[in-house]
């Protein structure tokens, strides 16, 4: 009975059994790399909603994104609301830093980037985790770098923005719906619990977060 009591008290002590983590990929290929300032925009709104215990990180997506070093900034905020506050401010001033010197890469892994963006959710032991995927989802891939095998998204949110479309899809749509459905399907038989789409950021931004 004392240990069973002890379970539950340490489950509840622990500020993020309950809590949420968000891992946003941020696309910087090519001429991608100019959307940084709506992605900043949402990294903003992101850091205003998020609260005390809640973690977050945010990566780039380019010629390879399976490595830490393409981590900007992560965080899990403190359960202390100033110290919290004192987190976010640093978190966007990396990002800041960051938007003014971005480059675009040559490449685009977002396979890599979700593979390490679910490592680092299951390390949160977050409540509720999502990925969040800033790109046009045109995925290519340099010479040597392999990403055709099942990947491993379980109990993971996908929410896809920005999605822009290419000049070709502009030729033909039905390009733009394939790419789509496509990544749909992959990520879902990978596990994930949802897949959402988010085009319209001025209207539909509390979607990133599931908010009703």
């Amino acid at each position: 009975m004392l240990l069973g009591a002890a379970l539950m008290m340490s489950s509840c002590s622990d500020g993020r059994v309950h809590s949420q983590a968000v891992y946003m990929l941020v696309d910087t290929s090519g001429t991608y790399a100019q959307e940084m300032n709506k992605a900043s925009k949402i990294i903003n709104y992101l850091l205003a909603t998020l609260n005390p215990g809640d973690s977050m990180a945010v990566a780039k997506v380019e010629t390879r994104s399976f490595t830490e070093k393409d981590i900007i900034s992560r965080v899990t905020f403190d359960t202390r609301p100033t110290q919290a506050t004192a987190q976010k401010r640093a978190f966007k001033a990396k990002i800041e830093a960051f938007a003014n010197e971005v480059k675009g890469s040559a490449y685009t892994d977002i396979t890599g980037g979700l593979i390490q963006g679910a490592e680092y959710l299951n390390e949160t032991r977050a409540g509720t985790k999502t990925i969040v995927i800033f790109s046009d989802m045109q995925e290519e891939l340099g010479e040597g770098t392999k990403r055709d095998f099942p990947i491993q998204l379980d109990g993971i949110r996908i929410v896809v923005l920005n999605v822009t479309k290419l000049k070709s899809d502009n030729a033909d749509p039905r390009q733009y719906l394939a790419r789509l459905k496509r990544w749909e399907s992959r990520v879902r038989k990978a596990g994930a619990t949802d897949w959402e789409m988010v085009n319209d950021l001025e209207n539909n931004m509390q979607r990133i977060l599931n908010i009703r």
